[in-house]
C-alpha cells in the first residue's frame, strides 16, 4: 500500500520557491450582471485591492420583496483550507446564489489572497479591508448601487464555512471593537485546530475527503512560519491578546456536523464563547461530513433556514 500523500490528495505541489502550484483545474464562473428569465439572481465583480488581486463578487436576487424592504448584507468568506478556490469557482458561486434567492440577501463574496503565497493574517486584512469597503458603500458617491439601494447596513451579517468561519471569527474581535456595525455573525463548520489530538481528530482521522494529515498539511501552508498550531489563529482556544476581545463579540451562529473530524473543536469554541458571555446559538448535526452542506441539498437547506431564522 502506498503511503498517503496529502499533496497528491489535494492535487497541489510546493515549488522550491514556496508557492504552490495548483493542478486542479476548475472552471470558472463568469459574473452575470443581466438576468435571463429563469435567473433567480444577478452578479457582478468588482475590484477591492487592485495592487493585491482581491475583488468581491456582489449577489442580488432577481425576486425583492413585494414590500419593498431592504436586503440584509451577507459578506461571504469561502471555504478551501486557506490554499484553494475563489469566488468565481462553481460551487462557491452556486452557495452564494443559494443564500442571496432564499434568504433573501444582498451577498459579498471575497475573493482573497491564498496562501501560501500569502499566509495569515494576509486573509484577515482582505477581510477587514471588504468589511470597510461595505461600509464605505454608505456614503461613497461612486458606490455600488446595488449595495446602497438595495442593502439594510444595519443587517450586516459577516458569514464563512472552514477556514472562511475562521476569518468571520478574527476578523469580527476587530470589526466589534472598532464599532462597524455588524449585526451577527455566522460561522459553518469552522476551521480550528491545535497541536494535541482531540476524540473526533483520532476517530475520523481517516476521513475520504478531509482526512487529518490535509488539515495539518493546510495548517502548515497557511499559518506564519515558524509557529505551530497552538497559535491564536489556529487554536483560538489556548490563551493569547484575542481572548480578551471575545467578550466584545455580538450575536453568532455555529454550525456543525457530527463527523466532522473538526466537530469537538467547534464545540469546545462554543464553550468559550459562552463563557466569555457572548450570545452564542449553536446547531450540531449527528450525521454529516465536513461541507456536507456544498454537496447534499438537503444540509443546504437546512444551513439557509438556520440563517434566516438567526437573520431575522
Amino acid at each position: 500500500m502506498s503511503k498517503f500523500n496529502p499533496y497528491d490528495h489535494l492535487k497541489i505541489f510546493l515549488n522550491p520557491d514556496g508557492t504552490l502550484t495548483r493542478h486542479l483545474k476548475i472552471p470558472v464562473v463568469e459574473a452575470k450582471p443581466n438576468a435571463a428569465p429563469d435567473d433567480v439572481v444577478v452578479s457582478k465583480d468588482v475590484t477591492l485591492n487592485e495592487e493585491n488581486k482581491t475583488w468581491v463578487r456582489i449577489f442580488l436576487p432577481t425576486k425583492l420583496p413585494a414590500s419593498n424592504a431592504r436586503l440584509p448584507i451577507i459578506i461571504y468568506f469561502h471555504h478551501g483550507g486557506w490554499v484553494l478556490f475563489s469566488a468565481a469557482d462553481p460551487v462557491i458561486h452556486a452557495d452564494c446564489a443559494r443564500l442571496a434567492s432564499k434568504i433573501p440577501a444582498v451577498v459579498v463574496s471575497l475573493n482573497y489572497r491564498l496562501a501560501p503565497e500569502n499566509r495569515i493574517p494576509a486573509q484577515y486584512y482582505d477581510a477587514m479591508e471588504a468589511i470597510n469597503w461595505v461600509n464605505r458603500q454608505r456614503t461613497n458617491p461612486k458606490c455600488d448601487l446595488w449595495i446602497r439601494d438595495y442593502g439594510d447596513f444595519s443587517r450586516c451579517y459577516l458569514y464563512g464555512s472552514g477556514n472562511g468561519a475562521n476569518m468571520v471569527f478574527f476578523v469580527s474581535l476587530k470589526a466589534y471593537e472598532h464599532q462597524l456595525g455588524l449585526a451577527g455573525i455566522i460561522l459553518n463548520q469552522p476551521m480550528f485546530g491545535g497541536e494535541r489530538r482531540t476524540k473526533s481528530e483520532i476517530e475520523f482521522a481517516t476521513d475520504e475527503l478531509y482526512p487529518l494529515p490535509v488539515f495539518d498539511l493546510m495548517w502548515h501552508l497557511a499559518l506564519p512560519k515558524g509557529v505551530n498550531r497552538d497559535h491564536r489563529y489556529c487554536n483560538p482556544i489556548m490563551e493569547g491578546p484575542h481572548r480578551s476581545l471575545i467578550s466584545g463579540l455580538g450575536r453568532c451562529l455555529v454550525i456543525g456536523f457530527g463527523k466532522d473530524p473538526l466537530i469537538d473543536r467547534q464545540q469546545d469554541f462554543v464553550t468559550l464563547l459562552a463563557h466569555s458571555g457572548v450570545h452564542v446559538e449553536a446547531y450540531f448535526d449527528e450525521v454529516g461530513f465536513h461541507n456536507i452542506h456544498l454537496v447534499d441539498p438537503r444540509r443546504a437547506e437546512v444551513v439557509v433556514n438556520l440563517m434566516r431564522e438567526f437573520m431575522i
